[in-house]
C-alpha cells in the first residue's frame, strides 16, 4: 500500500543518522586504498618478495570476507547499532597496530583487523541507513555510503601524498626531531599512512552513541515501544504507527528459521540476483583500477610520481561522479542508471583495450588519453552500479533475514573482490592490458541482462512493499 507523502518528516534527523552510519564506509574507503601508497615502503622495510608483498595486499580482503559473514548475524542477534560500535573499535585498532608494528607478520595481523572491521561496515552501515530511511529518499540516502566509500578513497590518496612529500621535505631539509619523530614521518612515512586512520575512526565511535537502534530490528525483538518512538521522530506519530502495524504484519508472516527462509521462492530469487550483481561488478575492473591504478599507468611510461598524480585525478572523479548519483537515483530509478552506466563503462573499457593494443610497440597515443579513457570508465562505473548494488542489496530482503541475506551478498562480493584484487597482476602478464581491459567489457554484458530481465525497480518502494513483490513473485 503506498504511503501518502507527509510535511511531519524529519528529514534532517534522518540525514544525520545516516551520515553517521555512512562514516563506516569512510573507512572503508580509507582503509581500502591508504595501502596503494605503503606497498612499496613495507616491502623494502621488511625485504618483502613478491608473494609476501601480495600477501600483505590481500590479507585485508580475507579479514573482510570473514566481516560480512559475522556481521549480518551478530547484527540480526544484538543489534545493527552495537556492531557498528564494533567495527569502529576494528578499525581504530587496526590503525595503531599497523602503525606500531615490529615485524611483518603482526602489520598483516593488524591489517587483517582492519579488514573485518572493513566487512562488518560494509554490510551494517548500508543496512542501517536503509532501515531508518523513508521511501522517497531512502536510494540517496543509503547512496551517501558508497559517497563516504569513494571521499574515503580520495581521502586515503591525498593523505598518502601529502604524508610522502612532507617526509621528502624533512628529509631534504634535515628536520629530524626525535628518533621516533623521525621513524613515524620520515624514514618509515608508510606508519604515520596506516595510522592517520584512528582519527575518523574515533570519529566514527564517538557519533554512534548520538544515534538510536534500527526501529526496524527493534520490532523484530518486539520492542514496539521503542520502535515506535524512534519512527515517530523520522516521520511524524501518524505515520509511525501505520509503519509499525504493517511492519509487524509482514515479520509475523515471516518463517522463524533465517537461512531457510532464504532459500524459500521468491526470497531465493532476490538471494541469487543480489549474489550475481555482487560478483559481476567485481569482474568489471573497477577495483583493479583503484588498487592498481598507478600500475596501470606506469605501463605507458609515466614515472611513479606522475602515475601517483593521475590516481589522484581518478578518486577525485570518483567522488564527483557519486554524487551524481545520489542526485539521480531517486529520480530516474535504480535500472536505469544502470543501463546507462554500464553502456558507458562498456565502450570505455574497449577503448581502453584499444589504446594499449595501438601502443603495443610504441608510443603513439599520449599517456593523457589513457587518463580520460579511464577517468570516463570511472564516471560510468560510480554512476551506477557502485552506488546501485548497495541500494538494491539493502532493500531487497525481508526485515527478519535482512541481516543474514546482506551478509551473503556482501561475501559474495567480497570474494569477488578478492579474486580481482590477487588476479590482476597474473592478468596484465598473461593477458596484457588489452586482454584484461577486453575481459571486463565482457562481464558487462551478463550484468545487463540480469538486471534487464530479472532485477525489479524499487524506486520509490517502502521496503514492506518491496518484500511483498518478491512473495507475491
Amino acid at each position: 500500500m503506498k504511503k501518502n507523502h507527509t510535511n511531519s518528516e524529519n528529514m534532517g534527523y534522518v540525514l544525520f543518522l545516516s551520515v553517521v552510519a555512512a562514516l563506516g564506509g569512510f573507512l572503508f574507503g580509507y582503509d581500502t586504498a591508504v595501502i596503494s601508497g605503503t606497498i612499496k615502503g613495507v616491502s623494502t622495510q621488511f625485504n618483502m618478495n613478491d608473494i609476501q608483498s601480495g600477501w600483505y595486499v590481500g590479507c585485508a580482503l580475507l579479514g573482510s570476507i570473514g566481516g560480512v559473514l559475522i556481521a549480518g548475524r551478530l547484527s540480526d542477534l544484538f543489534g545493527r547499532r552495537p556492531v557498528l560500535f564494533a567495527s569502529a573499535v576494528l578499525f581504530s585498532a587496526s590503525a595503531i597496530g599497523c602503525m606500531l608494528s615490529p615485524n611483518e607478520q603482526w602489520l598483516v595481523f593488524y591489517r587483517i583487523i582492519g579488514g573485518i572491521g572493513i566487512g562488518v561496515a560494509s554490510v551494517i552501515s548500508p543496512l542501517y541507513i536503509s532501515e531508518i530511511s523513508v521511501p522517497r529518499y531512502r536510494g540517496r540516502l543509503v547512496s551517501l555510503y558508497q559517497l563516504a566509500i569513494t571521499v574515503g578513497f580520495l581521502g586515503a590518496y591525498m593523505v598518502n601524498y601529502a604524508l610522502k612529500i612532507n617526509a621528502q621535505t624533512m628529509q631534504a631539509n634535515a628536520i629530524l626531531h626525535t628518533s621516533w619523530t623521525s621513524k613515524i614521518l620520515v624514514s618509515e612515512v608508510w606508519r604515520s599512512m596506516l595510522g592517520a586512520e584512528v582519527l575518523p575512526a574515533l570519529l566514527f565511535f564517538i557519533t554512534l552513541f548520538f544515534i538510536p537502534e534500527s526501529p526496524r530490528w527493534l520490532i523484530v525483538k518486539h520492542k514496539n515501544t521503542q520502535s515506535l518512538r524512534i519512527l515517530s521522530r523520522i516521520q511524524g506519530e501518524e505515520t509511525a504507527i501505520a509503519q509499525l502495524k504493517e511492519i509487524k504484519l509482514m515479520v509475523q508472516h515471516e518463517e522463524q528459521s533465517n537461512w531457510r527462509l532464504l532459500f524459500q521462492h521468491g526470497y531465493r530469487t532476490a538471494m541469487i540476483i543480489g549474489i550475481s550483481l555482487a560478483i559481476l561488478g567485481q569482474f568489471m575492473g573497477v577495483n583493479a583500477v583503484l588498487y592498481y591504478g598507478p600500475s596501470i599507468f606506469e605501463q605507458t611510461g609515466l614515472s611513479e610520481g606522475d602515475s601517483l598524480f593521475y590516481q589522484v585525478f581518478v578518486g577525485l572523479i570518483n567522488v564527483i561522479s557519486t554524487v551524481i548519483a545520489i542526485w539521480l537515483i531517486d529520480r530516474i530509478g535504480r535500472k536505469k542508471l544502470i543501463y546507462y552506466g554500464v553502456a558507458g563503462m562498456l565502450v570505455s573499457l574497449i577503448l581502453i583495450a584499444m589504446y594499449f593494443q595501438i601502443n603495443k610497440t610504441s608510443m603513439v597515443i599520449p599517456p593523457v588519453t589513457l587518463l580520460v579513457l579511464i577517468l570516463a570508465y570511472i564516471f560510468g562505473c560510480a554512476i551506477s552500479i557502485c552506488v546501485v548494488i548497495w541500494v538494491l542489496l539493502s532493500e531487497m530482503y525481508p526485515t527478519k533475514v535482512r541481516g543474514a541475506a546482506m551478509s551473503l551478498a556482501g561475501f559474495s562480493l567480497w570474494v569477488g573482490t578478492y579474486l580481482i584484487g590477487q588476479l590482476t597482476p597474473w592478468l596484465m602478464n598473461s593477458l596484457s592490458a588489452t586482454g584484461l581491459f577486453l575481459l571486463f567489457a565482457l562481464m558487462c554484458l551478463p550484468y545487463l541482462w540480469i538486471t534487464w530481465k530479472l532485477v525489479p525497480e524499487t524506486t520509490g518502494k517502502s521496503l514492506e512493499e518491496i518484500e511483498q513483490m518478491w512473495m507475491t513473485r
